[in-house]
């Protein structure tokens, strides 16, 4: 999977002594900076890809069965009578989350990638286009169509989709441009902040969960500080990990891998528990 943010280095030089023939070492830190990043984006895929199981099953179900006020039973002002305009808004921005969902997953597949080049530059464009809709929706959303929480948290959610965009256009610029290493960067990047409504579910609800009911907020008017916290976190602190990642993998000392491979670990176990309390009070009881 591409979560090599750089062009990988020797993981350990040849040995310099003169005629003795030693090959390199595998650097250990460098080994457990890799499996700990795969574990972490296992992890990740697959609550997203049963958070795109959810979505499509709810609001796909309600829609197949003409039914849209059954969207009002897990999204408030889901549907609202009448308003045609912004019942499309939030059908066809549902229906680009499952796409994105699924096509983010398949992009960082290097295997993939390299089997299939020709389907990853089109399920590129193709997951661009979608992101930066998905974003220009959102906006509608929450400044036109309203939306629960306070001003921070619809701030919040602005920014995740000006970043979204920011990050989308300078992904395609690099790739264009053939430099291969930006163009990871940036949509690794691109990746995690199309992920900040999922790391908001699964955040919240492993919150919930911690404090055995909610904390920090009001949960009748969904506003208080953690969630206007949360709002800004969602896409900020993974954004933030990958870069201190970056750094740990650029990093020619062992010692920076290795902590960073624990705190990958530590991540993973977080993400786990995070996608666990959200299945068992969010998605499953309605599938």
């Amino acid at each position: 999977m591409i979560l090599h943010t750089a062009p990988r280095r020797p993981l350990r030089s040849q040995t310099a002594a003169a005629g003795t023939g030693a090959s390199a070492r595998p650097d250990t830190g460098a080994r457990a900076l890799a499996w700990s990043a795969h574990l972490w984006f296992a992890v990740a895929v697959a609550g997203q890809l049963l958070f795109a199981w959810y979505v499509a099953a709810v609001y796909g179900g309600a829609l197949a069965q003409g039914d849209l006020a059954q969207w009002n039973k897990v999204m408030p002002r889901g549907y609202v009578a009448g308003d045609t305009a912004g019942n499309a808004a939030i059908g066809l921005h549902l229906l680009v989350a499952v796409v994105i969902t699924v096509g983010g997953a398949l992009q960082l597949l290097a295997p993939l990638r390299r089997l299939a080049p020709a389907f990853h530059r089109w399920n590129g464009r193709v997951y661009v286009l979608l992101a930066v809709a998905s974003s220009l929706i959102g906006l509608y959303m929450v400044w036109c169509r309203g939306a629960v929480g306070g001003l921070a948290q619809h701030v919040g959610i602005s920014g995740n989709a000006v970043l979204i965009v920011l990050c989308a256009v300078y992904a395609v610029h690099h790739a264009r441009a053939g430099r291969i290493a930006q163009h990871r960067r940036w949509a690794l990047r691109l990746f995690l902040a199309v992920s900040g409504v999922w790391f908001f579910r699964i955040g919240l609800m492993a919150w919930i969960v911690a404090n055995r009911g909610p904390a920090g907020f009001d949960p009748v008017t969904f506003q208080g500080p953690f969630l206007s916290f949360l709002s800004f976190a969602q896409y900020l602190l993974p954004l933030a990990l990958l870069e201190l990642f970056a750094r740990a993998q650029a990093s020619g000392r062992p010692a920076a891998r290795i902590a960073m491979s624990v705190a990958m670990l530590a991540l993973s176990a977080a993400t786990a528990a995070g996608v666990a309390a959200a299945a068992k009070i969010l998605w499953l009881p309605h599938l």
